[in-house]
C-alpha cells in the first residue's frame, strides 16, 4: 500500500506523532512518505523564520523520506495564511505524484489544516483520505473562542471531517471533547498514538533505602499542565515528612516564572530530547501529571513502559489507565494529589515489568502499525 502522510505541523514545531505512525506503517511493509509544509512564525522561532530553506526539498528523517517546504506566516493574516498553506500543499502533492506516483491513501494528521488539504486533493484526484485527530477542545477554543462559535474555520473543518473515509481520534474521549465544535456525525474509530517501547524499555530501579523517592513530571510549563497544582501538592507532601524530590522537565520549566514557584526539593531540567527524557525516567520512581486537559499524554505511557507507576488527573483517557500502573485523582485537587503521591511512596509489590508489557500491547509500533494497516486496507477494499 502506498501511503502519503500529511501533517498539519512538523519539525521544528513538533510532528513526532506523524513521524512515529509513518515509521510504524513502513515497518509493516508499506510504502510511506511524508509531505510536510510548515508555517513558520517570526515570534515563536525567529532564527528558523529567517534561516530555514526557502526552497522545497527532500530529506531523510529517522529513515523516512520527507518532502519538505516552509512558509513564512504573515502576522494576524490567519485566513490568508491558511489559504496559502493549503494551496502550497496541493502544489506539493502534484510534484509528489510526478515523482512517486499516485498514493493509495492520504493520511492527514489533524483536520486543521492537513485534513482540509487532503479533502481538496481527494476531490480532485479521487484518492481516499483519513484524518488522525490529535487536537483537543481547549486548543480549538484558544483560536475559535468558546463553543458555540461562529468562527469561519469551523464549517470548513466540519466539511473535511464528514468527507473523510475515517476520522481516527487518538482516544475515544476526544470525539465527545470536540463535538461542541464539529458534532460527531462522521465516521470514526479510535487508534492510539504509538511510543517507542524498545527505547523506553523496562529497567529495574535502585532500591529506595537511604535515598529520596524521586517523582518526575514531563510537561511544558503551561497553565493546562497544572504546575500550580503540582507544586503546592509536592510542598504538602514534604510537609507530611516524606523524603521526596520532584524533577520537572519541559519547555519553560527552566524559566524565571517556573523557578520562582518551585518548592524546596524541586529540580528543573528544562527541555529534554528523547535520550534526556529516558534518562530522567530511569532515575525516577514515579511520574506525576496534574493536567487540566489531555488528549493522550504519551509521557504517561513512556513512564509506565520503563517500569514506574504514574499519577494523573481524571482528564486522561480511559485507555491510558493501565491496571496496576496508574493512579487517578480529580483535576485541581491539591490535597488528593498530595495524598496519592504519598501513597505511591509507600507502595510495595509494584510489578513494573508487567505494566511495561501492558503498554507494549497497547501502543507499540507493531500494534499500531497493524491496526492502521488493517483500517486502511478495509477502506480501500470498500472503495
Amino acid at each position: 500500500m502506498h501511503i502519503l502522510e500529511i501533517p498539519s505541523f512538523f519539525t521544528p514545531y513538533g510532528g513526532e506523532f506523524c513521524l512515529d505512525q509513518a515509521k510504524a506503517l513502513k515497518a509493516v511493509g508499506h510504502e510511506v512518505r511524508i509531505l510536510s509544509h510548515v508555517q513558520l512564525s517570526v515570534t515563536i522561532g525567529p532564527k528558523g523564520f529567517f534561516l530555514l530553506p526557502y526552497r522545497r526539498y527532500e530529506h531523510e528523517l529517522d529513515g523516512m523520506t520527507v518532502c519538505q517546504s516552509f512558509q513564512r506566516g504573515v502576522p494576524k493574516a490567519v485566513r490568508w495564511n491558511v489559504r496559502r498553506w493549503v494551496a502550497i500543499v496541493c502544489e506539493m502533492f502534484d510534484d509528489y505524484v510526478a515523482r512517486y506516483g499516485m498514493p493509495d491513501i492520504l493520511h492527514a494528521h489533524c483536520a486543521k489544516w492537513a485534513g482540509y488539504a487532503a479533502m481538496k486533493i481527494s476531490r480532485r484526484y479521487g484518492v481516499p483520505y483519513v484524518i488522525t485527530e490529535h487536537l483537543s477542545r481547549l486548543v480549538f477554543e484558544k483560536e475559535f473562542g468558546p463553543a458555540p462559535s461562529d468562527a469561519w474555520q469551523i464549517p470548513l473543518l466540519k466539511e473535511c471531517y464528514h468527507e473523510a473515509r475515517m476520522v481516527i481520534p487518538v482516544s475515544e474521549e476526544l470525539v465527545e471533547n470536540i463535538s461542541c465544535y464539529f458534532g460527531k456525525d462522521y465516521r470514526w474509530r479510535a487508534v492510539s498514538n504509538t511510543i517507542d517501547v524498545d527505547f523506553f524499555h523496562y529497567q529495574a530501579r535502585q532500591p529506595l533505602e537511604g535515598r529520596p523517592f524521586r517523582f518526575c513530571c514531563l510537561a511544558n510549563f503551561w497553565p493546562l499542565k497544572g504546575y500550580d497544582v503540582l507544586m503546592p501538592a509536592f510542598r504538602q507532601l514534604r510537609g507530611m515528612g516524606v523524603n521526596a524530590e520532584l524533577h520537572i522537565a519541559g519547555r519553560g520549566t527552566d524559566s524565571t516564572a517556573c523557578r520562582s514557584a518551585m518548592p524546596d526539593g524541586t529540580y528543573s531540567h528544562g527541555w529534554l530530547d528523547k535520550e534526556g527524557v529516558r534518562s530522567l525516567l530511569y532515575q525516577s520512581d514515579a511520574l506525576v501529571l496534574a493536567s487540566r486537559s489531555e488528549v493522550q499524554p504519551l509521557a504517561l505511557l513512556e513512564a509506565m513502559s520503563t517500569g514506574i507507576p504514574v499519577i494523573a488527573t481524571d482528564c486522561i483517557p480511559q485507555s491510558l489507565r493501565i491496571d496496576g500502573g496508574c493512579t487517578i485523582v480529580p483535576v485541581d485537587n491539591i490535597r488528593l494529589l498530595a495524598e496519592a503521591m504519598r501513597a505511591v511512596t509507600r507502595q510495595t509489590g509494584f510489578d513494573g515489568q508487567t505494566v511495561s508489557e501492558r503498554v507494549r500491547q497497547l501502543a507499540s509500533p507493531e500494534v499500531i502499525g497493524r491496526q492502521l494497516s488493517s483500517l486502511f486496507t478495509d477502506i480501500l477494499a470498500s472503495a
